[in-house]
């Protein structure tokens, strides 16, 4: 199964940082995000790799076609026009040869324990769609996520801050079926002309009897934001997560 990893965006919220790096490259305790993130998803298993990139893609390119430790395969796509999460998965099509693939953002890396349990439930339950969701105080800067009996109801992308009723956000980490390209293609751009990932998957939801899973991740499992400058560098001058990053 190879797993998506979007990594083409300008990274604004990480000004001035950007200037100078790709924001899945900027360096945190030795070692570009980037890094962290494949590297937890290798010691699931996996070794094959889909990067969707954009700005600064030579940082990226030039860093991992120099990296043979980690003995994996990465193949590259360019988003060139910015068109959302869902345009960026839909640029992968061709290159999806198996029923499903894995999906992740390139700002936020999660305790390596979530990614193996994540390739643990797809493996046990066969599950056609898997999604994780963190607890928030308020899931206003991410998606709102609604569950029944641990699977999707509804998911609202960025909602008014105080106004959601679920204190479950997307964290940015997914099984998908390959029958989620059809949905992609139906859906119109929102009012910011991107392509939205989860009005697909509500889509299917509705449209196409999908049943999503959704695993909840623990309060004491590490998520971390990378694509916010404050968190960034909250986590840059703390070294106590890097304890999450090994499987218990």
């Amino acid at each position: 199964m190879k797993v998506v990893i979007l990594c083409a965006g300008y990274g604004k919220r990480l000004y001035p940082y950007t200037e100078k790096y790709q924001k899945t490259m900027i360096p945190i305790h030795g070692k570009p995000l980037l890094r962290y993130i494949i590297e937890g998803l290798v010691y699931t298993g996996i070794r094959d790799f889909i990067l969707v990139v954009g700005y600064r893609k030579e940082q990226i390119i030039n860093y991992f076609q120099n990296e043979i430790k980690l003995n994996i395969t990465i193949e590259y796509i360019e988003q060139k026009q910015l068109n959302g999460t869902g345009g960026a998965v839909l640029l992968c099509e061709p290159l999806i040869a198996n029923n499903h693939f894995i999906l992740t953002w390139g700002d936020i890396l999660l305790g390596y324990s979530v990614y193996k349990e994540i390739n643990h439930i797809f493996q046990n339950e066969k599950q056609d769609y898997i999604l994780t969701a963190n607890h928030t105080d308020d899931p206003h800067l991410g998606a709102a996520v609604y569950t029944k009996d641990s699977y999707l109801t509804d998911i609202i992308e960025k909602p008014g801050k105080g106004t959601s009723k679920s204190r479950l956000n997307n964290a940015g980490l997914f099984v998908l079926s390959k029958e989620i390209f059809e949905t992609l293609k139906l859906i119109k751009p929102s009012q910011r002309r991107e392509i939205e990932l989860p009005e697909a998957i509500l889509m299917g939801i509705k449209t196409r009897n999908w049943k999503v899973r959704v695993y909840e991740m623990n309060k004491d499992q590490f998520r971390g934001d990378f694509g916010n400058r404050e968190e960034y560098e909250r986590l840059k001058n703390d070294r106590s997560w890097l304890q999450f990053l090994n499987f218990k």
